[in-house]
């Protein structure tokens, strides 16, 4: 698998295997001790307090691209939810996120279903703070239709930095963008780029957690 491809789906079948829990939950603590891929220099993750709590800051420089990640299985038939926050300084100028040159988005977090030995059936699901795409928009990402990217935020946010809730029913949102319905993924990431772009962005994410389909009722993104 190319290093475009390990980028658009960052297979899990090359990280670190993590026993699995009933409904896990990462801290931004949790996520800064996340394993670390650089696609290009590294973006730099560091812990911030805020008024409402410690959060993940992601500064981007011109040229930076690299994600935090793990690798744990999921059960989605116990635990389909996937519950986060996160924060934009801004978004992209000019950009196509529909091509390679285009590829940055200020947050995003990916989840894994591994393909294991046959890695070409690695499947990823990008929830993207879009730039430009409307919310509710989903593409192929452009290095690789194996992994399919769902803006649920677009454009500037009404307030920068401010911390916005997210919650998605996964093994939904794999059976409609990829026509597969998924028992467990295997892993989770997240990522703040800027290569392509040329332009400087910070991003920051609050605590991720799994759920049961019974405690919260999935967010469909609302145009704002």
């Amino acid at each position: 698998m190319t290093t475009d491809t390990l980028r658009a789906v960052l297979c899990c079948a090359a990280l670190l295997s993590v026993s699995s829990q009933a409904a896990p939950r990462y801290s931004p603590e949790a996520l800064l001790n996340w394993q670390v891929r650089d696609f290009a220099e590294h973006t730099h993750y560091q812990l911030e307090p805020s008024a409402k709590g410690t959060r993940l800051q992601a500064n981007c420089q011109p040229g930076q691209a690299s994600a935090r990640y793990i690798e744990q299985k999921v059960d989605l038939t116990q635990t389909p939810i996937l519950s986060w926050s996160w924060a934009v300084s801004g978004v992209f100028r000019g950009i196509d996120e529909t091509s390679k040159e285009g590829d940055d988005y200020p947050v995003r977090v990916y989840v894994v279903k591994d393909g294991g030995l046959l890695p070409w059936r690695t499947l990823a699901v990008n929830y993207v703070w879009s730039s430009a795409q409307p919310v509710g928009t989903h593409w192929p990402n452009a290095y690789t239709s194996n992994a399919q990217m769902l803006a649920l935020r677009s454009g500037e946010p009404s307030e920068a930095g401010a911390m916005l809730s997210e919650q998605r029913n996964v093994r939904e949102d794999f059976l409609t963008l990829h026509g597969e319905d998924l028992q467990q993924v295997d892993g989770i990431a997240l990522m703040t780029d800027c290569d392509n772009a040329g332009q400087p962005i910070t991003g920051w994410y609050g605590a991720i957690e799994w759920l049961p389909a019974t405690s919260a009722a999935t967010s469909s993104p609302s145009r704002r």
